[in-house]
């Protein structure tokens, strides 16, 4: 089954931080590059760059500007990414109205409903929830981490 990846799991897969977190987000990714069933937002990948490269709380940034964008290559050449269009910003708008979503939460949902994908992995979701066509799935929750 396809699925969507959310920021967080790309973001676990370099934050030293969390190392349950870690391996879990390094398992997710290895196993959907090698299925061909994870593919990511546009939004995803920017939202990468910035959350990995901004400092948090006084601490630096989890790595470079030139380790991110190295990072978000790998990931580009791993999968499939998908852009927006004019239906994906509307069907955000929808997604802010119906369900409260933020706006970026709005917008990667969105990009599931538009393309047709059933699931989004991310822990920013009620695990389990269908939204629209879209269920959510938290792999850290599933392993007990969350």
């Amino acid at each position: 089954m396809a699925s969507l990846v959310d920021t967080n799991i790309l973001v676990y897969r370099v934050d030293i931080s969390d190392p349950g977190k870690r391996k879990i987000a390094r398992e997710v990714l290895r196993e959907g590059a090698h299925t061909e069933e994870l593919l990511l937002a546009h939004q995803t990948v920017v939202e990468f760059m910035h959350a990995v490269t901004r400092t948090r709380g006084g601490r630096k940034p989890l790595l470079t500007p030139e380790q991110a964008w190295r990072e978000a290559e790998d990931f580009i050449d791993e999968f499939p990414v998908l852009y927006p269009n004019e239906l994906v910003i509307r069907t955000a708008f929808l997604g802010m109205a119906a369900f409260k979503f933020s706006w970026y939460d709005a917008h990667l949902w969105a990009y599931a409903e538009h393309y047709g994908l059933p699931e989004i992995l991310s822990e920013d979701f009620e695990h389990g929830r269908r939204y629209g066509n879209v269920r959510v799935r938290n792999p850290f929750l599933e392993a007990g981490l969350a």
